[in-house]
């Protein structure tokens, strides 16, 4: 248990550059705690001491904000940065180097005895707020942004977004770019500048259009005016399109 617990002290060191020594990271860090009281609280749950066990767990959820079932099985090298409302659920299993931000719940879909919580495989990121929910898998190296809502399994490496969450269409130059800043760095809270919502995606790819068809109906009243025809006064005065406001409220 200590040895796991000395991995975990190195994981957030590699993960959070706001880290500074050992002694800080084991006293102030909540995400440790959970992690070292649920190791503890697992093992007394593998024992069939059920009460002692959610007894164990729910002292941790009340000095720490997250909540983890016992029964929950978590691999090596978990890190739970910030943790406040964290909650996983009972048959939730995670496994090797997965990162959790705050208010990430692991959930479940139905009352039905059984696997009823998520799998998060290795190098899994989940991003604040987000809710993984359902036996579902979240499978290696994908990653959860901010807020989605993900009930459907995630392919591996990629990129969920949104409410109901939607894999990002990644292009290669995206991929180079997140290659890139992954030399640098991880992506805080798995979300990076290109991974912007599908549907605000589709709605950016709109206004470009009519920005562009804008530009050339200017472009023709202008050369038709060159060529002595007039155009009718109330046509010049209708309201101009504002690609930039539009693009304001869509964000």
């Amino acid at each position: 248990m200590f040895r796991h617990l000395r991995e975990d002290i190195r994981a957030v060191f590699d993960r959070d550059p706001a880290a500074r020594s050992f002694w800080e990271v084991l006293t102030c860090y909540p995400g440790i705690h959970a992690l070292f009281l649920h190791r503890i609280a697992h093992r007394l749950w593998g024992y069939r001491l059920r009460w002692l066990a959610r007894f164990t767990a729910h002292v941790s959820r009340f000095l720490t904000g997250i909540e983890i079932h016992p029964g929950a099985s978590i691999g090596r090298r978990f890190f739970i940065d910030h943790g406040m409302g964290v909650v996983i659920g009972e048959t939730a299993e995670i496994k090797d180097d997965v990162t959790l931000y705050h208010g990430v719940t692991l959930g479940g879909t139905s009352w039905n005895k059984g696997k009823r919580h998520p799998t998060l495989e290795n190098g899994v990121v989940i991003g604040a707020g987000a809710k993984v929910l359902g036996p579902i898998t979240i499978a290696a190296g994908a990653k959860v942004g901010s807020n989605a809502v993900v009930t459907k399994p995630v392919p591996a490496g990629a990129t969920a977004v949104g409410n109901p969450a939607r894999i990002l269409d990644r292009s290669e130059q995206s991929k180079q770019r997140e290659a890139q800043a992954e030399k640098m760095g991880f992506s805080a809270y798995a979300v990076g500048r290109d991974q912007d919502d599908p549907l605000a995606k589709a709605i950016h790819g709109l206004l470009d259009h009519a920005a562009e068809t804008d530009r050339r109906l200017a472009s023709l009243l202008k050369e038709l005016e060159a060529q002595g025809v007039q155009c009718d006064d109330e046509v010049q005065a209708a309201d101009r399109f504002d690609p930039q406001y539009l693009s304001k409220i869509v964000d």
